[in-house]
């Protein structure tokens, strides 16, 4: 069962979180290769844009894995 402290230590958590997402949505525009690396999916047809910046994506995932594996160690 869990303890007050040890969920506002999750709350708060997840509030840090939400800041750098929110922060990271603000300076998004301002890194030029943000989504625009080789092996980002974009289709532009007629009416249709499919973009998927799957390289991106991978990137983002790689850092936060490091890092949250870097906070674990402590």
């Amino acid at each position: 069962m869990f303890e007050l402290n040890s969920l506002g230590k999750v709350l708060m958590l997840f509030g840090v979180i939400i800041f750098l997402v929110g922060g990271l949505f603000i300076v998004g525009d301002k890194i030029p290769w943000l989504g625009k690396l080789p092996g980002d999916v974009c289709i532009k047809r007629n009416n249709f844009t499919f973009f998927f910046p799957i390289t991106t994506c991978i990137i983002i995932s790689l850092t936060i894995s490091a890092l949250l594996i870097l906070l674990r160690r402590r």
